[in-house]
């Protein structure tokens, strides 16, 4: 039984600005996939909810060949890190995944606050670090 997803954005890792890769991305309304091989393939994927932070990085030769890579960071355990390399028009598709991700935190009521620490001692560790004697 197939389940037809539908799907927001796919590319696939490109080489001198061409998908000729058996590397493909995509992303859903609740999930960022990849899927990697042609004879053996590996797919993962990463719930939106979990997302910490995405970046982009275009190299000069990416952007010669008008690509870059979006680094999505997050707190799945199978795939805390997970690189879009080589994907056409990278700070869009960064952009769509910053909306998703925001859209599916509303949806499922997650909220993350920022964990801020001190050092009023002034050891380099946070206070909450410190064993007290």
């Amino acid at each position: 039984m197939s389940v037809k997803i539908a799907y927001l954005w796919k590319d696939r890792k490109r080489y001198l600005g061409m998908p000729l890769s058996f590397t493909r991305y995509s992303l859903s309304e609740d999930r960022l996939f990849t899927s990697v091989g042609f004879l053996n393939i590996r797919d993962d994927e990463v719930l939106l909810y979990r997302v910490r932070d995405i970046d982009t990085r275009r190299s000069l030769w990416q952007r010669l060949f008008g690509v870059g890579t979006v680094t999505v960071i997050s707190s799945d355990k199978t795939m805390p890190h997970m690189e879009l390399k080589n994907i056409k028009d990278p700070v869009f598709v960064k952009e769509l995944i910053h909306q998703q991700v925001e859209e599916v935190k509303i949806k499922r009521r997650v909220r993350v606050g920022e964990v801020m620490t001190t050092d009023a001692d002034g050891d380099g560790e946070p206070d909450d670090m410190d064993d007290p004697e």
